[in-house]
């Protein structure tokens, strides 16, 4: 259920009616939360927070012309799913997020390298999203990506 959008704003007016506010409000909580210097972009078909050109001209490594990508949420056929580069470069920080979850949410976590799955928009944690987001600087994120995963 992948939806096309060339802003930020059409790929928010055109997500299911079912998961409108879900996934408004996600985005809402990211971006209320995202430290300065990230940007709400659409990034490789869903939507993105990441590190614009202006600030890493470099680019992503795998696509230059992309933005250096660090977050997204995309709503997909079963779930809406949040991606965060982050718990999946930061051993620490994926050690704090799988500890702090059970405190936000009933569900059992549904979690892959850097994707959480949350396949009932009423299990969403805002709160634990939004503390999750004010943990990497686009400084601290830009070192993690040339040290650890730039390649």
């Amino acid at each position: 259920m992948k939806v096309s959008a060339a802003t930020v704003e059409e790929m928010l007016a055109n997500i299911p009616t079912d998961r409108s506010a879900a996934f408004n409000r996600l985005h809402d909580v990211i971006v209320k939360n995202l430290p300065d210097g990230f940007e709400a972009a659409i990034s490789y078909g869903g939507l993105g927070y990441v590190v614009p050109h202006t600030l890493y001209p470099a680019g992503y490594h795998c696509k230059p012309s992309e933005p250096l990508p660090f977050a997204g949420i995309a709503s997909q056929k079963n779930s809406i799913n949040f991606y965060h580069m982050g718990i999946y470069a930061n051993p620490e920080l994926l050690t704090w997020f799988r500890t702090e979850y059970p405190q936000h949410c009933k569900q059992k976590l549904d979690m892959g390298k850097s994707c959480i799955r949350f396949r009932k928009p009423d299990d969403i944690p805002y709160n634990l999203i939004g503390e999750l987001m004010k943990k990497i600087s686009v400084k601290e994120w830009v070192n993690i990506y040339e040290t650890q995963m730039k390649k």
